[in-house]
């Protein structure tokens, strides 16, 4: 699955879904580095992908980058809230209250 997705990067496809898909993928492999990498971008090219956030978050998580995902959750909420977005809202904010009992 990374394999094709990171083919379709090379072909120059890129878009905030594939870079969401890259990351999501990573992230599952167990490589929160890379999935980190591609949330990035993701929200880069989509800054109200609130989706993005959360999983730019839980990948900061995964990473034991604590203090990134507590801005990247806290923005993510903004945006999901700004959206209507309000399930991902929720979740974002069990992410954030477990890394503040930390």
């Amino acid at each position: 699955m990374i394999d094709k997705l990171e083919a379709l990067l090379a072909s120059g496809r890129d878009s905030p879904d594939l870079r969401f898909a890259l990351a999501n993928a990573y992230l599952k492999a167990g490589d929160a580095g890379r999935a980190i990498t591609h949330a990035q971008q993701a929200v880069q090219l989509k800054p109200d992908y609130s989706a993005a956030w959360r999983l730019l978050g839980q990948a900061q998580i995964a990473a034991g980058k604590n203090d990134d995902a507590v801005l990247s959750l806290e923005r993510g909420i903004q945006v999901a809230e700004k959206a209507g977005d309000r399930q991902v809202s929720k979740e974002m904010q069990v992410f954030l209250r477990r890394l503040q009992r930390q």
